[in-house]
């Protein structure tokens, strides 16, 4: 009798928070837990050393947390990161995505949260709609609109029809899990999601930030207030950047395994 395996391949994604916080990437976990994912796929966590920062709120916490990570990896894994695939977890530009895509260092399949919720929400609009961001503070604003345009492949001066903006909470990436009341961050995220559907066609909404996971139904409850149950959970999409990164990479691999020599 002859048995050999005919399919069956276990893929490993790594979900890296670069700031230090485990508060935050707790919070991940839940929405991680709600992925429809073949069994096969393990999904791992990554939290920043300690020299990283504890909530990265502007650019300067960009390249720190970028350094930090590196070091701290290539410190632990000399040989090099053993998973199919890496999310970065910071909904940003960030430095890391671009140094891990570009290195054989590292998985070949990397992508981040940002990255991802753009081509995730560019794929659900309809022909008259438009999607926004609601984000931390007010430095995203610029930074994450610019990034938009740059990913797209546009000049930072073009104007984009289907990309309604960026609003802003005015908290840090922290704030969603300790140290604020949660009826500040209900009240504040409530305002922005608001200011973001007064805008032409919105259908499509990005958390624009990691330490938002979970928290959907907060901006659901806004678009339920200004435009109704039905459009609320009926016709709004609400795009969660861990999910669509986890999902993006799962697919990422997927479609390197079909390159000719490739394991």
């Amino acid at each position: 009798m002859t048995i050999e395996r005919v399919r069956g391949n276990t893929t490993k994604i790594l979900v890296l928070n670069p700031n230090s916080s485990k508060a935050m990437t707790g919070g991940m976990k839940t929405v991680i837990d709600s992925i429809d994912l073949p069994y096969s796929t393990e999904i791992h966590t990554y939290t920043g050393p300690s020299n990283a920062p504890s909530s990265i709120n502007d650019g300067k916490d960009l390249e720190q947390s970028t350094k930090a990570v590196v070091e701290d990896v290539q410190n632990t894994y000399p040989d090099g990161l053993d998973y199919d695939g890496v999310v970065i977890a910071c909904y940003s530009v960030h430095p890391l995505v671009s140094t891990m895509q570009c290195s054989r260092a590292y998985p070949k399949s990397v992508a981040g949260i940002f990255e991802a919720s753009i081509l995730t929400a560019l794929s659900l609009l309809g022909p008259d709609d438009t999607w926004g961001i609601v984000t931390t503070g007010k430095f995203w604003e610029k930074h994450l609109a610019d990034g938009v345009k740059a990913f797209l492949g546009t000049a930072s001066t073009d104007s984009n029809s289907r990309f309604a903006g960026v609003e802003s909470t005015g908290l840090n990436a922290s704030d969603f899990h300790h140290g604020i009341d949660p009826e500040v961050v209900r009240k504040k995220l409530s305002e922005a999601t608001k200011r973001l559907l007064s805008k032409p066609g919105v259908k499509c909404i990005a958390m624009g930030c990691a330490g938002m996971a979970g928290l959907e139904e907060i901006i659901r409850n806004a678009a339920r207030e200004e435009k109704g149950e039905e459009f609320a959970y009926s016709e709004l999409h609400v795009i969660d950047g861990v999910r669509a990164g986890i999902m993006q990479v799962e697919h990422m691999i997927r479609h390197r395994r079909e390159i000719p020599g490739n394991p």
